[in-house]
């Protein structure tokens, strides 16, 4: 099909005429509409029929497009808005749609903020991707605010956190404290290569930003990466923590579930293994260190996302004064006989 020389923004085979929207296929003209919305409504019955638009394939494009440089969880969660996505985007052509349906989306989901959110965000990247395949001449998703999410404030107290590592093996244990002597993602404490160790500390990449940083050698720091080292394989592989038989990377799962485990196991309720990072940078905080260095932020506000515990305001409430200057009032304030 040759590229359109006009009215680029319309969907392949429908044109304008006479001041309406037409399909055309082999020749034969079928009217649509003379709303443009209405039209592309009508052009995708026709040309989606059941669930045969082009939007689930370009989401599986895009989503395949960024699985090389994506953490394990990150695809994971992607691939749940990717389902959403298809469901709902099904008969759309990807220039079909419009900043209007992805609002009405983000509507549809407000009853889990958090997961429209998310959805909201895959679908703006697949629209970059999109642009760059020159498949559409915008991104629907500009302009589309978020939900306001409930900040997360579950601290994981000192004791409770000793209660967890105690119940795990002494294999996930050592990677429990890596994340909270870190301050690091869980993705990037399992990506630990034995390379990036040195007398200086520890040097990271971070999979979700691209930031580059070293948490500095302590010695708490010290005698836990000895402790994994010492930890027995048959296999010896290039990262810090490896599986037992094969020497591959530990998987996220792996360490989600044990940690999810132990928790039942000792009654620690309401708490997630992100809630180590969150105790890391609040510790680092309460102790007078830098917690956005150490989280690897651009941006304070994003470190303070982080922080539990914050130091609530202390208001003071007048004084009811002593007896006798209460019985003073009572008395000023009786009418004059």
């Amino acid at each position: 099909m040759r590229p359109r020389k006009k009215d680029r923004h319309l969907p392949p085979c429908m044109y304008i005429k006479h001041g309406a929207y037409y399909l055309v296929r082999k020749g034969k003209w079928e009217r649509l509409d003379k709303d443009y919305q209405g039209a592309l409504l009508a052009y995708a019955k026709i040309m989606g029929g059941k669930g045969q638009g082009a939007m689930p394939k370009l989401i599986d494009d895009a989503l395949d497009s960024m699985r090389k440089r994506l953490a394990e969880n990150t695809v994971k969660q992607y691939e749940a808005a990717s389902a959403k996505l298809k469901h709902h985007l099904a008969e759309f052509e990807p220039r079909q749609v419009l900043p209007r349906h992805v609002a009405a989306l983000k509507m549809h989901m407000a009853d889990t903020p958090n997961m429209a959110n998310r959805v909201i965000s895959f679908l703006r990247m697949v629209f970059a991707y999109a642009l760059e395949q020159q498949l559409v001449d915008s991104n629907p998703c500009t302009g589309i605010k978020r939900h306001t999410e409930k900040k997360r404030d579950r601290y994981i107290t000192d004791e409770e956190f000793a209660a967890i590592c105690g119940a795990c093996s002494p294999y996930i244990r050592s990677i429990l404290q890596m994340c909270y002597l870190t301050g690091q993602r869980i993705g990037d404490v399992l990506a630990i290569k034995l390379a990036d160790i040195s007398d200086n500390g520890i040097a990271f990449e971070q999979q979700k930003t691209g930031a580059k940083l070293v948490v500095a050698m302590t010695p708490d720091l010290k005698k836990l990466i000895a402790r994994a080292n010492s930890l027995p394989r048959k296999v010896r592989g290039v990262t810090l923590f490896c599986t037992r038989g094969g020497g591959r990377p530990v998987s996220y799962s792996t360490v989600k579930d044990a940690f999810r485990k132990a928790c039942e196991e000792i009654g620690v309720a309401s708490a997630t293994i992100h809630d180590l990072r969150a105790k890391s940078l609040t510790d680092t905080d309460k102790q007078g260190n830098d917690a956005q260095k150490l989280g690897g932020h651009t941006d304070a506000r994003m470190t303070q996302r982080y922080l539990r515990l914050r130091e609530m305001k202390v208001a003071i409430g007048p004084t009811l004064g002593d007896e006798g200057s209460a019985r003073q009032m009572r008395e000023m304030k009786k009418p004059l006989e």
